[in-house]
């Protein structure tokens, strides 16, 4: 098997063309049982005599042969689910659960890490070396390794549990957001929807061997109609399918119901937390973060939320005034897109659809990359002759001076069977392996676009510009590493409230006028974004900002409660009522099912985290208020962020490495000043 398998094959990048769904559980079960065995071998020997090469590298070592085998089957799952593989990956995941569970409680290796973190090894260690140790050893005891037996037991079987729960959760709201269409005969009905999205849905009808459109819960065919259809029943329609999906409520009411799911993972979570002797879900959450404590994270949004709430009642008033003036007096959530885009065109002129003619994708791309370039003295260079996933998928590496420093995909199309929203993984990390050789970095970057349609390329609206050069922020977190330890290169061993900072950051040059000169260009003429409509995009940047913040606010807020109370005998919707009581201005009609779709929390990594990414933005923003003072083409700045944040990855604490960049803690000025929160509300 080993001779025809992939995944056990060594490699470069994955063989993603090979990989089949009957490959994945023989090259994990193989994987598991060759490292169970060598572990054993390594921990046969005594304890004092392992030093970091033998330990920690070897440890390493095992950690990639099995993600170099599960990395691809994990992604592959991603963006081209089907039955087969989703079957395959799925039977995987309670053996991976069970192997990792094994290694956070395996008394040996705790002891041979306490050993080595008290050895006069130690004493020479960088300081990557020495937060690698700590973190290790505090991880060891968030894997239960002070438990007593039958309750470390427990503890391996709510982590299969929540593992397997997450993936039912992914599943179901797939499946969900693909059961619904609407078959559309009649053009009227999509009056005031642009061509680019008609052409989309025209094509999505063919795919189904159908005459005239399909509308699609797809990101791209569900914002065509909430942002332009003149039909208010049919933004209603497909608002109601949308925000109902995977529900008790809605068009398929019951049939991928997340609800007893959500249920399940709580239970569980606040479970694991109360086994290790943390209060609840959202203290053992915060023993990996940036932030101190629970008060202080509630402290921190709810400070943002009053400072921020004026605006939004503000933002609603002047909505339904407009939507009033225009024959709508009682505005309804399927409305506020619609008249929202209307009120930013007759205010700013500005016309959003106008505006993604200037945004094709290889003008943004090139854009994108002689920013960076400027930066941090990078090049870029797309490469051929790969193998991948899906005919659309792009390859690219990163060097500097000529030297190999990283490579990275690029999937950027919304299709049928690919997860939604989007992404960055580390697809390999920069590590030196045992040999002393350097392994560069890999990284996935997944967006979900409208893709390009007949001749026409791929057309891309601000907001998704500023989508991808989040995800190359993140890109280039993973791939600008100077880090040679697995554990701490790259995003690994980042605090997760601050893994948003570099990507956050990235967003602020799609609205510096010297950035935008760089990334647009009309995709017939050439012609850069013109003086008047730039002016008019940047007088537009914080139009409806308050609702935008409080918006957020109600989410963060919404998983932080939801984790730190779980068990009062509130259930999930009468939690999110009461933050709603609290921060909302806009109020979601009652079949509203928002949380059953809430995949960050219940099947990403950001419960009880969701925070992260308020904090992380008040962090990027002050870190690019530097760029404000001293130029925002600084190569000296670039190379100071480059050198601070981006090259050292988990190897410190963030506040460390953030007031080397800044010079000083973090303030929320700079967040609540780009984003137009700043001036008395009238």
């Amino acid at each position: 098997m080993t001779a025809t398998n992939p995944l056990l094959r060594d490699f470069d990048l994955p063989p993603y063309s090979e990989i089949r769904p009957e490959h994945v559980e023989p090259a994990v079960d193989t994987i598991l049982g060759d490292n169970r065995v060598a572990l054993q071998e390594l921990l046969s020997r005594p304890a004092e005599s392992l030093d970091w090469s033998t330990l920690v590298v070897g440890l390493d070592e095992l950690n990639e042969r099995l993600s170099r085998a599960w990395s691809p089957v994990s992604h592959l799952n991603a963006v081209c689910n089907n039955a087969e593989l989703r079957t395959a990956y799925e039977a995987c995941l309670p053996k991976l659960s069970a192997y990792f569970t094994e290694l956070g409680q395996n008394p040996d290796l705790f002891a041979a890490y306490q050993a080595l973190s008290l050895s006069p090894e130690a004493d020479g260690f960088d300081v990557a070396q020495k937060t690698i140790i700590e973190h290790a050893l505090r991880d060891f005891r968030l894997s239960g390794i002070d438990l007593p037996p039958a309750e470390q037991q427990r503890f391996g079987a709510i982590q299969m549990k929540l593992a397997e729960l997450a993936s039912t959760f992914s599943n179901q709201l797939l499946d969900a957001t693909q059961a619904w269409t609407k078959h559309i005969t009649d053009e009227g009905q999509l009056a005031g929807i642009p061509d680019s999205a008609r052409a989309q849905m025209a094509e999505a009808a063919k795919a189904k061997e159908l005459d005239g459109w399909l509308i699609s819960l797809e990101f791209p065919s569900y914002y065509a109609v909430m942002t332009y259809a003149d039909d208010r029943a049919l933004r209603e329609e497909v608002y109601v399918a949308y925000s109902t999906r995977a529900s008790d409520q809605g068009p398929n009411a019951g049939q991928f119901d997340n609800g007893p799911v959500m249920e399940q993972i709580l239970d569980l979570r606040q479970e694991l937390a109360g086994l290790l002797g943390f209060g609840n879900y959202a203290e053992l959450s915060l023993a990996t973060k940036m932030a101190e404590s629970t008060d202080q994270v509630l402290g921190f949004l709810r400070d943002l939320a009053v400072r921020s709430k004026p605006f939004a009642e503000r933002d609603l008033k002047e909505l339904r005034a407009f939507a009033a003036e225009n024959g709508v007096d009682d505005l309804q959530s399927w409305d506020v897109g619609y008249f929202a885009e209307k009120l930013r065109q007759q205010r700013y002129s500005l016309n959003q659809e106008e505006l993604r003619e200037y945004f094709p994708i290889d003008k943004v791309l090139s854009g994108l990359f002689t920013i960076v370039q400027r930066l941090y003295g990078i090049e870029i260079q797309e490469l051929e002759g790969f193998d991948s996933w899906h005919p659309d998928v792009r390859l690219f590496e990163i060097r500097e001076n000529g030297e190999h420093v990283g490579r990275f995909f690029f999937d950027l199309y919304a299709r049928a069977n690919k997860r939604g929203g989007a992404w960055m993984d580390g697809a390999r990390d920069k590590r030196r392996t045992s040999l002393g050789t350097l392994q560069t970095p890999v990284a996935n970057l997944v967006c979900n676009f409208t893709p390009p349609v007949g001749e026409r390329p791929a057309l891309l609206t601000h907001d998704e510009v500023t989508t991808l050069f989040h995800e190359f922020g993140h890109g280039l977190h993973h791939l600008l590493t100077q880090i040679e330890h697995a554990g701490a290169s790259g995003i690994n061993g980042v605090a997760w409230d601050a893994v948003e900072l570099p990507s956050q950051f990235m967003e602020n040059w799609c609205w510096e006028p010297e950035g935008l000169a760089l990334i647009s260009g009309h995709y017939q003429t050439g012609e850069k974004l013109p003086q008047e409509k730039l002016e008019q995009m940047l007088a537009a940047k914080n139009f409806q900002s308050g609702m935008m913040m409080v918006r957020q606010l109600e989410f963060s807020l919404f998983d932080f409660e939801l984790h730190a109370t779980h068990g009062d005998g509130r259930s999930v919707l009468e939690v999110l009522e009461s933050i709603r009581d609290e921060v909302s201005v806009m109020r979601p009609p009652a079949s509203n099912r928002f949380p059953n779709s809430f995949a960050h929390i219940f099947s990403g990594g950001y419960a009880a985290g969701y925070y992260s990414y308020k904090w992380a933005e008040v962090l990027s923003s002050d870190a690019f208020s530097r760029f404000e003072e001293e130029g925002v083409f600084n190569p000296e700045t670039g190379r100071a962020f480059r050198d601070a944040i981006l090259a050292r990855g988990g190897s410190q604490e963030p506040m460390v490495l953030f007031v080397d960049f800044r010079g000083r803690e973090p303030s929320t000025d700079a967040l609540l000043r780009h984003l137009g929160l700043t001036e008395k509300v009238a």
